[in-house]
């Protein structure tokens, strides 16, 4: 994976370095205008000093620019109240004496413009405030709090929205509820996002590109998916390694409560989704322990999804099974992994360059929206 992501006109580019005590950062990447770029890493690699250094409130040596504007090079330091920052934080960081309604537009009030009537309403609907309003923070759920924190910093009207775990401190009922609001709320934004996450499985929901951190410098930067099936990153040997694909809805059948979507020109049917749907951008989450290969077209088979792969490489997964790297054909820029017993390559004399059929025994839409949409 390339080092540094391409950036357009309104990107994000960001080169620090520096030491907080005995632990040393230097670290540099870009992001796109739009979209979701995750920092992922294990606690303690630098993920939260690269959001604190953009903010300003960490001071590092480097460089960071967000489209046309220098917030921080040799010759100048932009102070963080100066540099248009929405952060989310782990905790909520509500304001107790103030009702939903005014921990909202809190920050919007001290922005240029102050608080847009339109903007303000179209972001209570999104993120599903309007019941929670006249409401204090102490009478909230965590994941409601982090909803009201996420307004907050989208109405503040800033350039880049930094979010810092804003789920860890929930639980698994709490996450599944609060997702589907950031999912669409994300959708929407016009503005970069950086995400930190030691969750592979919240990377897989919300990031579009993946800059993967480890002792305070980049490991990989660039596509989610590309990230998920590089066998020097080490995804593909978590026991729920899977890849993340973008697809299209093609059509609702009714007569089996299935949808079909389009793969790199070939159909695959999920359960999910609805008529309301057909022609909007999903992405697909492939485990690799849920795929089979077969040298010839499986008939009469309870699998629905089979699809014409091309073998990229086999590499050896544990002391019994490989990991099968497979791409789409006719369309190989879309990859996924299939874990198989030894002993059934084996049987298949499966080899790179081989053409097969991989049937996915389990395909689930893995948001609700499509990578880089």
């Amino acid at each position: 994976m390339n080092a540094e992501a391409e950036t357009g006109p309104a990107g994000l580019s960001v080169a620090l370095a520096g030491r907080l005590g005995a632990f040393a950062l230097d670290i540099a990447f870009a992001a796109p205008a739009t979209g979701v770029t995750a920092l992922f890493g294990p606690s303690g690699s630098g993920k939260t000093s690269v959001l604190r250094g953009v903010a300003g409130l960490a001071a590092f040596d480097g460089r960071i620019t967000v489209g046309d504007e220098i917030w921080q090079d040799a010759a100048s330091f932009r102070p963080p109240h100066r540099r248009a920052v929405g952060y989310v934080f782990q905790e909520a960081s509500l304001f107790a004496h103030l009702t939903v309604a005014k921990n909202l537009v809190y920050g919007a009030r001290r922005s240029p413009g102050g608080v847009d009537a339109a903007h303000h309403a179209e972001i209570v609907e999104l993120l599903g405030l309007g019941p929670l309003l006249a409401r204090a923070p102490a009478g909230l759920s965590g994941g409601e709090r982090q909803r009201v924190a996420l307004g907050r910093a989208i109405l503040s009207r800033p350039k880049l929205l930094l979010m810092d775990e804003p789920l860890s401190a929930l639980d698994r009922f709490a996450k599944d509820e609060i997702l589907p609001y950031f999912e669409a709320l994300q959708a929407e934004l016009a503005i970069p996002v950086l995400y930190v996450s030691h969750d592979i499985a919240e990377v897989e929901r919300l990031a579009d590109r993946i800059v993967v951190i480890e002792k305070g410098r980049v490991q990989a930067a660039g596509g989610l998916n590309a990230a998920l099936t590089d066998s020097g990153l080490g995804f593909v040997r978590d026991p729920h390694a899977a890849a993340v694909l973008p697809a299209r809805v093609v059509a609702y059948h009714t007569e089996d409560a299935l949808t079909e979507l389009d793969l790199g020109g070939q159909p695959v049917f999920v359960d999910g989704s609805g008529p309301h749907d057909v022609g909007a951008a999903r992405r697909l989450r492939i485990e690799a322990r849920d795929v089979s290969l077969s040298r010839e077209i499986p008939t009469l088979s309870t699998i629905s999804n089979t699809l014409k792969v091309r073998i990229l490489a086999i590499e050896p997964a544990s002391a019994a099974d490989y990991s099968v790297f497979l791409a789409l054909e006719g369309a190989e820029q879309l990859s996924f992994v299939a874990k198989v017993t030894r002993r059934s390559a084996r049987r298949l004399s499966l080899a790179p360059g081989d053409s097969v059929f991989a049937q996915i025994k389990s395909v689930s839409l893995a948001t609700a929206r499509a990578i880089g949409d």
